[in-house]
């Protein structure tokens, strides 16, 4: 990618021709946008009812974003743009929706979505906002309360919120999602896509901040499941013409610093434009770190309140598994219905590796149960690849399977998850990925349930939780812990056997 100049190219872009470019709408929306939109708030780009000015970067996102192809067909059907705050998102949509309504076809609906109405309604409301500021466009469109129409060619704009049941029937032409990242699931993004159906050239943007990587049920959300789409779009692993994707974050992303002021202008287009370069140190001194990256530098994080400092896990990534036939420590944590159950290997040597054996997740069916005799086979299988230590895990409900594997001569040991083994269990991992005493394979499960992790504390210390609600898994992290633990403890030190389960 060429160099970065005056907030142009972002990190990650698709690609577009000029041909397609030349073909497209973007000069015509920028000439719209500059010549009848005014600013609607005082800010650093200037006092209300100022025109807007574009910069650069923002007249090359509308050339790309609304290129044509040959047959005169817009090029994109969705689009996710991402920025950190205070560059403009605001403006942008509002000015594009406003295009929309009078350069699009009769009949047209245009709508602004969020998570919540008072979200949608922001960029609503500064499209309302420019219309009462600027007499043409005043003459052409007739705002209402929560609504604004055409009266010319009957198209309409409205602003939507997360309630998708509500959205059935509806037939956009036009549709901005403001801060995808908050979006509960993907059902609103899918209802409005779907509805589009009938459209000859509907378009579906989403302009956002980065957020969390999970959603409520602990998956990919549907903000970082569109990101990592249009990473392979951008990267041409992934062949889909129809996805516009312009995404603006550090060039070292997870692992960049977030105090420095090089990384804030990579990751900001109007830096020390639009937006105010001294805002950045002072909020730094006031913002949690995971806000600051997602809100400032564009990046996602694995949760809210994070156990590990970002980008510590990834650092730690050595891929591949453990060799067969390696010393090794399994770690097991076992549950029966709707959580998970995890088996994990750890090497026993200076710098022990971190791997997945096997992981059994309910898939959201209140009838699963895990499959006890698969989970045995799974450890039986281990113990043959592997010299095995001990297998280490919390005796609650899964005594019988313990005393099946040792009955068999499997070292089965125990390890409670009670505060004093989890507290010095929980800070040494902790330390060794810091410090570079642990690599890990790269397993996605692991990393996911590693992100998933909280850190609960009191007077007896820090140990592993997880977030109250959505299902979010950890067992993964938690079979890792202990197995790192004892994996990282001399033989001398080795846990008694079961005896209580004879």
């Amino acid at each position: 990618m060429p160099a970065k100049r005056n907030g142009w190219p972002p990190r990650w872009l698709s690609s577009t021709t000029p041909a397609e470019r030349r073909r497209g709408d973007g000069p015509q929306a920028v000439d719209f946008v500059n010549g009848l939109c005014k600013i609607t708030k005082d800010s650093v780009a200037g006092k209300v009812g100022d025109p807007i000015v574009l910069r650069p970067w923002q007249s090359s996102l509308f050339d790309g974003l609304l290129a044509r192809r040959s047959d005169g067909r817009y090029r994109h059907g969705e689009a996710l743009i991402g920025m950190p705050r205070k560059n403009g998102k605001s403006a942008l949509g509002s000015g594009l929706a406003l295009y929309g309504m009078l350069f699009g076809p009769e009949g047209g609906e245009v709508y602004s979505c969020a998570a919540e109405k008072d979200q949608a309604k922001i960029v609503f409301g500064t499209a309302k906002r420019m219309v009462e500021l600027e007499p043409e466009l005043a003459e052409h469109i007739t705002p209402y309360r929560d609504v604004m129409e055409v009266k010319a060619t009957g198209t309409i704009y409205r602003a939507l919120s997360a309630e998708a049941y509500s959205k059935e029937g509806l037939n956009p032409t036009l549709v901005l999602f403001d801060e995808v990242h908050a979006q509960p699931n993907r059902e609103l993004w899918d209802v409005m896509a779907l509805a589009m159906g009938a459209r000859v050239e509907p378009l579906l943007v989403g302009i956002t901040t980065a957020g969390v990587m999970s959603d409520s049920t602990g998956h990919d959300s549907l903000c970082y499941e569109l990101y990592k789409h249009g990473q392979d779009v951008a990267q041409g692993l992934v062949d889909d013409p129809s996805f516009f994707f312009a995404w603006w974050e550090p060039r070292a992303g997870v692992l960049a610093n977030h105090t420095d002021p090089k990384v804030w202008r990579e990751s900001n287009p109007g830096y020390a434009d639009i937006v105010a370069a001294e805002d950045f140190s002072t909020k730094l001194l006031r913002t949690p770190e995971n806000e600051f990256r997602t809100k400032r530098t564009n990046v996602f994080t694995q949760d809210v309140v994070a156990w590990l400092p970002f980008g510590a896990w990834p650092k730690c990534a050595r891929p591949g598994p453990v060799p067969d036939l390696a010393e090794v420590v399994l770690g097991f944590d076992g549950s029966f219905n709707n959580d998970s159950t995890a088996l994990v290997v750890v090497s026993c040597d200076d710098n022990p590796h971190v791997d997945v054996v096997a992981a059994w997740e309910n898939p959201g069916d209140d009838a699963w149960r895990v499959p006890i005799f698969d989970v045995e086979d799974e450890i039986r299988r281990a113990c043959k690849r592997w010299q095995v230590r001990e297998i280490v895990c919390d005796p609650f409900r899964w005594a019988r399977t313990y005393q099946t594997l040792e009955a068999e001569g499997l070292p089965v040991v125990e390890f409670p998850q009670s505060p004093a083994r989890m507290v010095p269990a929980t800070q040494r991992f902790y330390e060794a990925v810091l410090n570079g005493g642990l690599t890990q394979s790269g397993d996605p499960d692991l990393a996911r349930h590693v992100g998933n992790v909280i850190v609960k504390t009191d007077a007896r210390g820090a140990r592993l939780d997880k977030p109250k609600g959505g299902g979010r898994k950890i067992d993964l992290a938690i079979a890792a812990v202990m197995a790192f633990d004892r994996a990282a403890t001399p033989t001398a030190g080795a846990l008694e056997p079961l005896m209580a389960y004879r």
